[in-house]
């Protein structure tokens, strides 16, 4: 497995409060996949190396795959190093979410879970659907490794977290990214975006809310 990571994604699901000054989200730390997440289809397409620290997703021309967080949490720091397909990819699709506000309809108070799958969109996410997957160049392989949660895991009763401005999520600094992670985040944007549906008024004629939000137009 190639050891240089090209992304090194780092979300965060934030209701901010007002309050003492609290300690900073703890170090990301290299834990097995199996320790926070688990596979949701075609487990036959998820490979294991060094113990389940690293995975592969495979897309081939029957089925892609996924994953979701074991967890389901209010907010928190979720992080995660992604290699994205290699080569010529056209038409993949490598994904890892979660958002709200803004408008966009999304839960607000009600636990969500994390995430991540590897699937063919070459209908839409290729210039509109102009190329198609090569599958000659299958399987595609996607490669992540890195499971660290930092967060507010809650039952499905939970409406909050009781954390009354203790925790590093409740503070300001935490609400979004620093100048100098906004300028990482531009250098990834720049080098290795192809399509972006922000920009793509064919299917969205007007500018989704968390593209304002995100500055990704």
């Amino acid at each position: 497995m190639a050891s240089h990571y090209i992304w090194t994604l780092c979300f965060g699901l934030l209701m901010m409060l007002s309050g003492a000054m609290a300690a900073a989200p703890k170090k990301a730390v290299d834990v097995p996949f199996g320790r926070n997440y688990m596979p949701t289809w075609a487990f036959d397409h998820i490979k294991y190396y060094n113990g389940g620290s690293e995975i592969q997703l495979f897309l081939d021309n029957y089925t892609g795959t996924g994953f979701q967080s074991k967890g389901s949490y209010l907010f928190g720091h979720f992080s995660m190093n992604i290699k994205m397909v290699a080569g010529d990819s056209a038409g993949t699709v490598t994904a890892f979410y979660n958002s709200k506000d803004l408008g966009v309809k999304f839960p607000f108070n009600q636990p969500m879970k994390i995430y991540s799958s590897l699937w063919n969109a070459d209908d839409w996410a290729t210039r509109g659907g102009l190329e198609k997957t090569d599958w000659s160049k299958a399987p595609f392989v996607a490669s992540y490794k890195g499971f660290h949660i930092d967060g507010c895991e809650a039952s499905v009763q939970a409406k909050f977290c009781d954390t009354q401005g203790k925790r590093w999520w409740d503070q300001k600094e935490f609400q979004d990214l620093d100048s100098f992670q906004w300028r990482r985040l531009r250098w990834v944007r720049n080098k290795y975006t192809i399509y972006n549906y922000c920009t793509d008024r064919t299917r969205y004629p007007t500018v989704p809310p968390e593209c304002k939000r995100d500055r990704d137009i």
